[in-house]
């Protein structure tokens, strides 16, 4: 089969500031793979989440690297090629963007998208959350308005937490965000591991007074010890993201959560994606699909899964001014995949 990589740049609409920083574009990797006249796309977008981040620099040069390798491949031969990619320590973003082409091959080849290659039932998707990052009242409240003019069907949002200037000033925050949103929105909010123990006791117990449905992550990733403690004293459910990367990390983490964030550049892609779903539900825990900066390539691949999540934050490509694909589509609140075969993603001439 023959592997092709391009690198290219989107640009945010709004910056987003979360507890480690601000976010205002990235390069992402496209991934095409061919074979009997069909092409199979997958993407590959960095991130950053302390050692065990991935720059853009990294993932193309582990792409590079193992493509000689991957030509003798047949598009079918999944299970081979993901245990070559895990030997060669390939970047789980890396693999992400291979898998993702591969099964976008596969669905193009039977003719069928996945979610319905896979039996699932798009009735089951849940809402869709849009990100208010870190801010100023008054800017939060401009953030959204922008996203309600974006799309007036809009009820759920997720607001970032963990400011480093402290829990007041994510109070002032959140309390402007509450003012400004529609009657009977949920929210959720994301401290990205902002937070020390003291602080989050404190922040669950006000946030579930304000009627936040759950927090996610936090506490910093390496503090999983910590979130015995919080567990036990919080009111509301406790996710996490940093702290899990694929389906390995869950057994340790049942005991502490309510539920995971799966990331297909942190998980590897739909494969693991997957074995994190029935890992997760196995556990009796709930599961959420999110993403970092990614376009609607990977984001359209994750809407295929969405019927399998309790909880969806797949809006990074609805705030992109240059985003070059196009696939599922905002409905009523809901990022629904299309009919079209594989991920269902077109790209703009």
């Amino acid at each position: 089969m023959l592997v092709r990589l391009q690198t290219f740049t989107v640009n945010k609409r709004f910056a987003l500031r979360i507890s480690r920083g601000t976010n205002t574009q990235s390069t992402n990797v496209w991934v095409a793979i061919e074979h009997d006249r069909i092409e199979g796309w997958g993407e590959a977008a960095p991130f950053s989440v302390g050692s065990r981040s991935q720059t853009t620099r990294e993932i193309l040069e582990a792409l590079q690297t193992i493509v000689p390798d991957l030509e003798s491949f047949s598009p079918p031969d999944r299970q081979e090629i993901e245990k070559l990619l895990i030997q060669k320590q390939i970047p789980t973003a890396a693999r992400a963007a291979i898998d993702m082409a591969l099964h976008d091959w596969l669905g193009k080849k039977v003719g069928l998208p996945l979610w319905q290659l896979w039996g699932l039932d798009l009735h089951q998707i849940v809402p869709v959350s849009v990100t208010i990052g870190i801010s100023s009242p008054e800017d939060a409240r401009k953030r959204v308005q922008s996203w309600l003019e974006a799309s007036n069907n809009l009820r759920v949002f997720k607001v970032k937490l963990g400011n480093p200037a402290g829990i007041e000033s994510d109070r002032q925050m959140l309390e402007a965000v509450l003012e400004e949103i529609p009657a009977n929105s949920l929210v959720y909010v994301d401290a990205n591991g902002g937070w020390n123990l003291d602080d989050a006791v404190q922040m669950c117990n006000w946030l579930a007074d304000a009627g936040i449905e759950y927090v996610e992550q936090p506490l910093a990733a390496g503090q999983e010890e910590c979130l015995k403690t919080l567990y036990a004293r919080s009111p509301l459910p406790i996710f996490v993201d940093e702290s899990c990367f694929t389906s390995s990390d869950i057994p340790a983490l049942a005991d502490r959560v309510h539920g995971i964030n799966i990331k297909l550049m942190k998980s590897g892609g739909l494969t693991e994606a997957m074995r994190m779903v029935h890992t997760a539900k196995a556990f009796g825990l709930q599961v959420m699909f999110g993403c970092y900066s990614e376009t609607a390539l990977a984001n359209s691949a994750a809407a295929q899964l969405a019927p399998l999540a309790d909880y969806l934050d797949l809006d990074s490509h609805l705030n992109l001014i240059d985003d070059p694909f196009a696939g599922a589509a905002m409905h009523e609140g809901h990022l629904l995949p299309n009919d079209l075969p594989g991920l269902g993603v077109i790209k703009h001439e």
